[in-house]
C-alpha cells in the first residue's frame, strides 16, 4: 500500500514524462490512498493547465475521465480532528503550505502512525523531504 500526493497523480493522468515510473509503482500496487482533498487538488491542476493551454480540451476531458476512474477505487483519508491537529504540528515543524500539511497529516493517518510501514509517493520536493524527515519510505523514481 502506498499514499499518493496528488503532485504524483497528474501525471498519471496527462502522461508527463514520470508517466512510466508512476504507471510500474501503481502496477505493482493497485491500492491508492489519497487524502480526501486530493480529487480537488488533480482537477485544479488539469483546469489550470488547460486554461493556460497546456492541455488541449480533448486532452482535458480524457485526463478528467481517468482522474475519475482512479477516484472510484483510491481509498481516501478524510478530514478528522486526528488529521488537523498533526497538520498544525506538522506547519510547526516543516516548512510547507498548508494543503501539504494536511497531505502529510493524512499519510500519517494512514499509516497508523507508523510512516515506516507506508511509501509515501510524491513529486514535490519538499513534502518529499518533510515525509522522509517523518520516517515515510520514498519510492525511487526511476
Amino acid at each position: 500500500m502506498r499514499f499518493w500526493d496528488a503532485s504524483a497523480v497528474v501525471p498519471l493522468l496527462i502522461k508527463e514524462p514520470t508517466y512510466p515510473a508512476l504507471s510500474t509503482l501503481l502496477e505493482s500496487d493497485s491500492t491508492l490512498v489519497v487524502w480526501w482533498g486530493t480529487l480537488v487538488e488533480c482537477t485544479s491542476a488539469l483546469a489550470r493547465r488547460e486554461r493556460e493551454g497546456t492541455l488541449a480540451a480533448p486532452d482535458a476531458t480524457s485526463a478528467f475521465d481517468r482522474l475519475h476512474q482512479l477516484a472510484e477505487r483510491w481509498a481516501e483519508i478524510l478530514p478528522s480532528s486526528a488529521v488537523r491537529n498533526l497538520a498544525q504540528r506538522i506547519l510547526r515543524t516543516h516548512t510547507l503550505r498548508a494543503a501539504d500539511s494536511l497531505q502529510l497529516a493524512a499519510a500519517i493517518v494512514a499509516s497508523e502512525h507508523s510512516p515506516r510501514s507506508l511509501e509515501f509517493v510524491c513529486l514535490d520536493a519538499q513534502l518529499t523531504n518533510a515525509a522522509s524527515r517523518e520516517g515515510f519510505l520514498i519510492p525511487k523514481l526511476v
